[in-house]
């Protein structure tokens, strides 16, 4: 799973919260496989998320996610012969846990008062969360509900694979890399396996379903995306990229060619031309899709009738001679901070 390490994200856990009060706006300075798919999704979405950093709201799937991954590599702390179902299932209310101290506004996800699913709740003036307290009580039923599905889908983990007889390398691996171009790329990798051989097997770990044939493309791409790191870090292709899919209980599997990392390469250089000149003009054009019922954004959005904030980064004249037009100050260096 990417976790979205650019600075407009939040990390798992479904919520983003903004810019505090008074923080200036940055032009993006780093691609990660989740920013790059919001961008191909919509180039708006990606404005509200990366530029403005507008809030999401936190959501019950998100943060089922976050705990799933959180029980699947700590199960791996564990010697072997006890990485089994009912241990896994048992580090679930924990995790849980865990995430609600770092993460308190994610209590509102399970209020008793009724009110809507991951309703945002406003901070302070330094734009914080609210607390715990906000908004009513938990409801325990909905609550113990919502660890049990948790608990299905780590038990669906164990007919897919058999955290037994593995050794991951790495588990939650930060990878970064610059590009020749200067691009700097970057995300974090579930699970990495390496063989005695010294093939690398890149897993992540999806909580939904498998998608059609016709959406595959998309997580592909992410998994091409973390290849592309690894190989120009290491020096060595990945013999194997794999996703697992816990709430369909599939696995999907793809062999990387040499020529399939360097054709993922292009295709992020070209998305990241396309995003420099967004960034410097200002026009994001919203592209509607199958995605918009479930946008944070609708309020704000051409598409539905709204209008987006005022641009955080305006555009400059660039001095008599310089070619390239309009230019953000400190755009010129892809990559950097």
């Amino acid at each position: 799973m990417d976790n979205s390490t650019e600075h407009a994200d939040s990390g798992r856990g479904g919520r983003r919260t903004g810019r505090g009060r008074g923080a200036a706006a940055a032009p993006p300075a780093s691609l990660s496989p989740s920013r790059a798919a919001d961008f191909m999704t919509c180039p708006l979405l990606y404005r509200f998320r990366v530029i403005d950093r507008l809030p999401e709201k936190p959501s019950e799937a998100a943060a089922r996610g976050t705990v799933v991954h959180a029980v699947l590599e700590r199960l791996f702390d564990a010697p072997a012969a006890e990485r089994t179902a009912p241990r896994a299932r048992a580090l679930v209310p924990g995790e849980w846990e865990r995430l609600l101290t770092a993460r308190p506004e994610l209590a509102g996800l399970f209020r008793e008062d009724g009110a809507e699913d991951g309703e945002a709740v406003d901070g302070g003036a330094d734009g914080a969360p609210g607390g715990e307290g906000d908004g009513g009580s938990a409801d325990p039923a909905r609550l113990a509900g919502w660890l049990a599905e948790a608990e299905r889908l780590v038990e669906r983990w164990f007919t897919l694979e058999d955290p037994a007889r593995l050794e991951p390398a790495e588990r939650e691996l930060f990878v970064e890399t610059t590009l020749d171009s200067g691009l700097r790329l970057r995300g974090i990798i579930d699970r990495v396996d390496v063989a005695p051989s010294g093939e690398v097997r890149i897993v992540d770990y999806k909580t939904g379903k498998a998608p059609r044939p016709e959406y595959a493309a998309g997580p592909l791409f992410q998994m091409k995306f973390y290849a592309l790191v690894l190989w120009r870090l290491r020096g060595t292709v990945p013999r194997r990229l794999q996703l697992v899919y816990l709430g369909s209980g599939d696995v999907l599997t793809y062999d990387p060619a040499e020529e399939d990392l360097r054709a993922t390469e292009r295709k992020l250089l070209a998305l990241w031309d396309a995003i420099r000149r967004a960034t410097d003009s200002g026009d994001w054009r919203p592209r509607r899709n199958r995605l918009c019922d479930w946008c944070d954004h609708r309020a704000v959005c051409p598409e539905f009738g709204g209008t987006p904030p005022p641009y955080p980064l305006l555009p400059v004249a660039v001095p008599s001679g310089e070619p390239g037009g309009p230019r953000v100050p400190g755009q010129g260096r892809m990559g950097g901070v």
